[in-house]
């Protein structure tokens, strides 16, 4: 596991999510995740390249990512459309790039690839190589956001 790498992006998430979302925000218990585990609905991948590699994964549930699309866009959602999609991979392309930008200043750099969205229950994420995800569950008042970190140098 590179603490190094994943306490920015730790920071960042509680900055981003504060910052759009003005309500308390806390962390739930952090805990490791074998690939391939279930994910919740609606899910946001961000590739990761360079002196490390692996991915960043936001995992919400469906009602959670119409509540937070909602708040951020004054609207009320019943189904994931454009603007849903939109708004949810934003909020993943913001936390990442200030995790990035953080890291940055710390000498090290990577590059990452546009957010993919993947929408289904219990879909599951398998990769070639053996990368345990820590896994962030960032609480807020409209539910819950896992952000799965997986990276390996």
């Amino acid at each position: 596991m590179l603490i190094d790498y994943i306490n920015p992006f730790v920071e960042s998430a509680f900055e981003i999510m504060s910052e759009i979302l003005n309500t308390p925000i806390s962390r739930k218990q952090l805990q490791i995740k074998k690939l391939g585990e279930g994910m919740k609905g609606l899910t946001v991948i961000i590739g990761v390249t360079g002196a490390v590699y692996g991915r960043i994964v936001f995992d919400m549930t469906e009602d959670t990512a119409l509540a937070l699309a909602g708040k951020l866009n004054d609207e009320r959602f019943t189904e994931v459309n454009e603007l849903v999609r939109g708004t949810i991979s934003e909020i993943g392309n913001m936390v990442t790039a200030r995790a990035v930008t953080k890291l940055s200043k710390e000498g090290k750099s990577f590059n990452f690839s546009p957010p993919t969205l993947i929408l289904g229950n219990h879909m599951a994420i398998f990769e070639s190589d053996n990368i345990e995800a820590l896994i962030i569950p960032i609480d807020t008042t409209l539910g819950v956001i896992d952000i799965n970190i997986a990276l390996k140098a």
